[in-house]
This record gives structure tokens, C-alpha cells and sequence, in this order.
């Protein structure tokens, strides 16, 4: 079984032996409603990184443009980069942030895109995100034309929203959801560092580059524009596309933060990954003469 892992870190894992389980119904995870002192030391700092990459003209929200062209080659050259490759990889017992390549990996099946908030979430802002989630849930069904859907019941696609202390309380809420989880992928989880804002992991139980399920974990001490910016990334790397790179402009798989919204880049990340001509379990090889064909198709020029 593979387990492949993605965040969104200030400058951007995979374990193994998780059994094939049906999907636990989500429940509400029970922690303090009132923030520790860390909790909102994190969501003053947070404010801070908003302010300061917004200053610098980052977390750009326009999709991309005139002044950040991309050719054929280009797309698909950062599709093979994103698609091809993991972000994390271990070593020591640690999950570290080294590239390591691998087959594409998608979802065959539809997806239901549960959302759960920790107690200290107020109604306001969990009406704000649902309502966020389920418009870019709609959009990702019409640009990859898979089914993707949100769900009020079970689901296989679970985003949780947590502050720092719901999130360190979290274990028994994940070892139920991914039962069989590795103490690896808990601990990347638990022990989230201050400069990784939002995470995701996806489950290939049967390794034949087909998601069964994934888990994305946002935090709640994030301002509106990062909040939504991780909904964005985590849930487009949670369908399959889960590396980033330095080269891809415009686009949100690059941890620069230059884009916090996906992008029509993106977009057409998607497109590909789910064409039909493509198949799951994929070698990059195997692939790039499709991934060439596609990427001129989708930007009117030749590779």
C-alpha cells in the first residue's frame, strides 16, 4: 500500500502498510473551545505572514496572466515534475522534504469530500469555509469532469479544519479514520512545524496507483486568504498531483507563494491528469508522449 503525503510549506511523506478498510463515519473531536495562549500566538503570527507576502505582491489571486505565459513544453514538463514525483520521502525515521519519483496516481472512483472542524471553530467561520470548499469541490468536477462531490455523510476525501491544540489531540480521531496508520505519518501530522501550514496524504491500498481515500489537515489559525489558499492546494494535490516545483509558474505547486489560488496553469494540470488517455500506475516513460500530445492540445502549440 502506498501513502503519499503533500504540504504547503513557507519556502513548499510516503510510508507503507496500512490496511484496505472501509471509510469511518467523521465525529466531532472533543477539545477545550478556548484557544491556548500557542493557538493564538500562531493565528497573530500567521497574520503577520499574510501581511508580509502580501506586501511583497505574492499569494497572487488572479489566476495567472500576460506577464507569466507558459508554453506546451512548459506544461508539460511541470505535469511530468507534479505528477511524477512525491514531495517527501524517509529517511531515519523521519519524513523529510526530498523529491523521490513515482507512477501516476489518481482517483478511479468518485470523489465525497467530507469537511470537519475542531470545537474551537466558530459557526460564522465554518459556514464561510464550507461554503469556500463546496465552490472550488464544484469547480475541480468541471475541470477534471470526474465526480467529486461534497458530503454531509460518509465520505472518502476528509478535510479536517484544526487550531494547535485540536491538532496535537488528534491521533485517536486519525488512527481511526486511516486505521493501521505508520507512527511516521501520525507524527507528520501531530507534530506539524510552525512553517508547514496545511498538509494532505492520499491511500493507494491496492499500489495500483489508485486513491482510496485521503485526509487533508488545514489550520484554523490561518486568515481567510492562506485558509483558502491551503483548501485550494490540499485538495488539488489530495486528487493526485502531489509534488511541487520551483519551475511551475503559474501555478500554486510551487512553494514561493507567488499564487495562492489555482491557476489556469493548474487548471490544466487537472485536465491531464484525469484524461482518459492517460491510466493510473503510469511510469512518467510510459506517459510522455501522452503528457506531450495533451499539453499542445490544451495550449495550441507544439512540444
Amino acid at each position: 500500500m502506498m501513502l503519499a503525503l503533500s504540504g504547503c510549506q513557507m519556502a513548499g511523506p510516503s510510508g507503507a502498510g496500512l490496511p484496505t478498510s472501509p471509510t469511518p463515519k467523521p465525529r466531532a473531536i472533543s477539545i477545550p473551545v478556548v484557544p491556548s495562549a500557542e493557538s493564538k500566538a500562531l493565528a497573530a503570527y500567521y497574520t503577520s505572514v499574510q501581511r508580509s507576502l502580501l506586501t511583497q505582491g505574492l499569494l497572487r489571486t488572479d489566476g495567472g496572466g500576460a506577464d507569466v505565459p507558459f508554453s506546451a513544453a512548459m506544461l508539460a514538463r511541470n505535469f511530468e515534475r507534479i505528477a511524477f514525483f512525491q514531495e517527501y520521502s524517509s529517511a531515519g525515521g523521519r519524513l523529510i522534504a526530498r523529491e523521490n519519483a513515482s507512477r501516476l496516481t489518481r482517483w478511479e472512483k468518485p470523489v465525497r469530500v467530507s469537511l470537519q472542524f475542531g470545537l474551537s471553530t466558530p459557526d460564522e467561520q465554518k459556514a464561510q469555509d464550507r461554503a469556500t470548499l463546496s465552490r472550488y469541490v464544484r469547480r475541480l468536477a468541471r475541470i477534471t469532469g470526474h465526480p467529486i462531490s461534497m458530503t454531509n455523510g460518509d465520505g472518502n476525501f476528509h478535510v479536517y479544519i484544526l487550531n494547535e491544540d485540536e491538532r496535537k489531540a488528534f491521533g485517536p480521531e486519525l488512527r481511526r479514520v486511516v486505521p493501521g496508520i505508520s507512527a511516521l505519518s501520525q507524527r507528520a501530522v501531530i507534530d506539524m512545524p510552525r512553517d508547514t501550514y496545511c498538509l494532505v496524504f492520499g491511500r493507494d491500498p491496492a499500489n495500483n496507483g489508485q486513491f482510496e481515500q485521503a485526509v487533508a489537515v488545514i489550520r484554523s489559525e490561518h486568515p481567510d486568504l492562506m485558509r483558502t489558499s491551503c483548501i485550494h492546494e490540499e485538495v488539488a494535490q489530495g486528487l493526485g498531483l502531489s509534488n511541487d516545483s520551483p519551475m511551475a509558474r503559474p501555478s500554486i505547486f510551487n512553494d514561493d507563494e507567488e499564487f495562492g489560488l489555482l491557476t489556469t496553469h493548474d487548471e490544466n494540470l487537472l485536465r491531464m491528469l484525469y484524461d482518459d488517455r492517460l491510466r493510473p500506475n503510469m511510469t512518467a516513460d510510459e506517459a510522455r508522449p501522452i503528457i506531450k500530445q495533451i499539453a499542445a492540445e490544451l495550449t495550441g502549440g507544439a512540444v
